[in-house]
């Protein structure tokens, strides 16, 4: 993820890709905070050589943040990942500011009206049968209401009574992210960490992963995650489960995202998972 320097500070703002995503205007004097209008990153009325000190000082400070994020990602591939939590009165972590806050105000789900099929967006797959329940999820980030289905695993796990019910899940949304990822492999690892945020909230959770590959559906490019989750919950027996990830470039402008969560309470369902997946198609 990258942020731009303004000469005094880092912005706020985080982009996955700085080509597509105008640098703040900074004030005519060059200090205090960057502006909001599109704009090239210069302070207004500078000569040519200030404009290139400026350019290299953010440069060098680029270098030294992506230098950080490589061996922060290499730390995090030798697995027991301790995932960022978003929400819910705990703390985050960096790498949760990269994820959209939760919205009330969610896009309209662009759903096409396919019989036997779970459709979200361009993306969907061949409805699974009795015991898989159909509903929808309004918390994938970036998503519009994900078309799911669920089976229930534990009931009222936390006993208050609340409806908190554990279960096996698989859903397909459209992921609506602006200008777009600079990989589909950075789109799925991106997903991951904001999904696993959003559905775990406070709770730490060790990530070992089984795979992470390309996978691409019907000639459109995608990248498909498995990992293993770790996790211990008051009073839900699951201790882990198993995830399913995978984000499509579903068109030059346009993603879709396939997800599965099985708990190892659960584990006779990940077959079903697996099938849902393999039945994955780009439609429309």
């Amino acid at each position: 993820m990258y942020r731009y320097w303004t000469g005094s500070a880092w912005t706020e703002a985080i982009t996955p890709n700085p080509h597509g995503t105008p640098a703040p205007q900074l004030p005519a004097s060059g200090q205090g905070t960057p502006g909001h209008g599109s704009g090239t990153g210069y302070p207004a009325g500078s000569s040519r050589r200030s404009t290139t000190v400026w350019w290299v000082v953010g440069l060098a400070a680029l270098v030294a943040v992506v230098l950080v994020v490589v061996f922060v990602v290499r730390g995090m591939a030798s697995g027991g990942t301790v995932l960022p939590t978003l929400g819910g009165g705990g703390g985050t972590t960096s790498s949760a500011n990269v994820c959209p806050p939760a919205s009330s105000d969610l896009p309209t789900p662009t759903t096409a009206d396919r019989p036997g099929w779970r459709v979200g967006g361009k993306l969907g797959y061949p409805a699974l049968t009795d015991p898989w329940q159909n509903g929808l999820d309004n918390r994938v980030p970036w998503g519009a209401l994900a078309q799911e289905q669920e089976v229930l695993d534990q009931a009222d796990y936390d006993g208050q009574g609340l409806g908190h019910d554990w279960v096996a899940s698989v859903l397909v949304s459209d992921l609506f992210v602006g200008d777009g990822f600079a990989s589909t492999k950075v789109a799925a690892e991106t997903v991951l960490r904001c999904v696993l945020g959003v559905y775990y909230a406070d709770t730490v959770v060790t990530e070992n992963p089984v795979s992470s590959a390309r996978h691409d559906v019907d000639g459109h490019s995608g990248w498909l995650i498995e990992t293993q989750l770790s996790f211990d919950i008051p009073g839900l027996n699951a201790k882990g489960e198993r995830v399913l990830l995978l984000v499509v470039q579903t068109s030059d402008a346009d993603y879709g995202l396939f997800y599965a969560s099985v708990p190892d309470t659960s584990s006779h369902l990940l077959p079903d998972a697996r099938k849902a997946l393999a039945g994955v198609k780009v439609l429309g």
